[in-house]
């Protein structure tokens, strides 16, 4: 199918989508609200994430416990994510049990109880997160580099939050970020599979057509800063992430990004994959990829090496970024091109990722985009263009670099930064 879903939206603002899908016989709903961790200021950081936990804790007539249970008594699941630029929370279940998970849904957007004894030990349960996400060396190098690319700025705090910064939380200032957070001009409703449109825009007039709106009130600016974080533990190897400025999703060249990183460090075929691991074995594994907010994105590169490898692997994806940048070749341009289609048109076979691609597509382009105008668009980078990202991205002179691991492998970071920028 490659026919965008219809968009309604409500007086106040909520806007709905559905995307019904023959022979299903679940549906995915997603109630996705448009902001996340970067509307944040520094003493509020974590609180996006916090009041995610804090509205399965108890909403509308349900206790926590009860909530998930009459989900998962109709056959149902029940989930939720935060992220910088927006909050989802999402239910599969069988065909015939939309009225219950949009009553449930509602209660867990708009009524939750935020008791204050529950936020007490929420707060807890949210700081083992933070240890554990600490603890976890692949995933604490992300952070540090995401801190060193947006100094100072929402976008590089991490999205849990800090025990301190969670700390002076209590419930009625979570209540007033909650309404702020999913006010109804934020809020999308999208399911896909086996939905009925007019039952969808029933049910949503029902529970949502009181919500009041918080109005325009933009995400801050970001800016790409750069520098180098380093973190010494006693690992068996290093990890490393490198990144790079690079467009937004509103940009232009936003799939030519996308095109560029597929080429770099997409696949086996890939060209960090058969220089650092096939032919120098640098690295078992080696990644590249293209991260894009509102008006601001990162190419990156995540790898994991012996210590004492680590100056000469990022040499190598220093040297591949340039080779790159001014000789794409017809084949791998290509590969690239079909890996990504590959994966756009995969992506439809999974419920859940339609309806929430359809949300986030009108919470940033204003209305669902037909996946063939999205292939269409990826089919339409040219090498032209891959140059141009590539030389956006060196122009600045400017890299985020993080290292963890071994003290050996600090060296990374002034090595790439010479063997990029010279």
């Amino acid at each position: 199918m490659t026919v965008a879903p219809r968009i309604h939206t409500l007086a106040n603002g909520v806007k709905v989508l559905c995307d019904p899908a023959p022979g299903f016989e679940t549906f995915a709903l997603s109630v996705v609200a448009g902001r996340g961790a970067r509307w944040e200021d520094e003493a509020r950081s974590g609180w996006s994430h916090l009041l995610e936990h804090m509205v399965f804790k108890g909403a509308g007539p349900r206790s926590a416990r009860e909530l998930v249970e009459c989900i998962e008594s109709d056959g149902g699941h029940l989930n939720a994510a935060t992220g910088h630029e927006r909050t989802s929370f999402q239910i599969r279940a069988l065909k015939g049990g939309m009225p219950l998970a949009m009553e449930v849904m509602a209660d867990m957007v708009r009524r939750p109880t935020l008791d204050a004894d529950d936020l007490a030990k929420e707060k807890l349960v949210v700081g083992q997160e933070i240890a554990e996400a600490a603890d976890t060396p692949d995933d604490q190098v992300f952070e540090l580099a995401q801190s060193a690319a947006f100094a100072r700025q929402p976008l590089g705090r991490p999205i849990l939050g800090t025990v301190a910064s969670l700390e002076p939380t209590s419930s009625q200032a979570l209540g007033a970020w909650r309404a702020a957070l999913y006010s109804a001009d934020r809020l999308i409703i999208s399911a896909a599979g086996a939905v009925d449109e007019d039952e969808l825009l029933r049910l949503t007039e029902a529970l949502y057509e009181d919500a009041p709106r918080a109005g325009a009130d933009p995400f801050p600016a970001a800016s790409f800063i750069g520098g180098e974080a380093l973190e010494t533990r006693k690992l068996e190897q290093a990890h490393l992430v490198i990144m790079l400025p690079a467009p937004g999703v509103r940009d232009p060249d936003y799939w030519a990004l996308r095109v560029f990183a597929e080429a770099l460090g997409g696949g086996m075929s890939s060209r960090l994959f058969q220089e650092a691991r096939e032919r120098l074995g640098l690295a078992y594994a080696i990644d590249g990829y293209a991260e894009a907010y509102d008006d601001v994105g990162v190419l990156g590169v995540y790898a994991g090496c012996a210590a004492k490898d680590a100056g000469r692997l990022v040499e190598v994806a220093a040297a591949q970024i340039r080779a790159l940048t001014t000789d794409v070749t017809a084949s791998e341009l290509h590969r690239a091109k079909s890996q990504l289609k590959s994966s756009l048109f995969m992506s439809r076979e999974s419920l859940l990722a339609r309806a929430e691609q359809a949300a986030a597509q009108v919470l940033v382009f204003g209305s669902p985009m037909p996946t063939q105008v999205i292939a269409d668009a990826i089919d339409g980078v040219t090498a032209e263009a891959i140059a141009r990202v590539g030389a956006a991205i060196m122009a600045p002179g400017r890299a985020a670099v993080s290292v963890l691991g071994p003290k050996a492998a600090g060296v990374a970071a002034k090595r790439f930064e010479a063997a990029l920028f010279g």
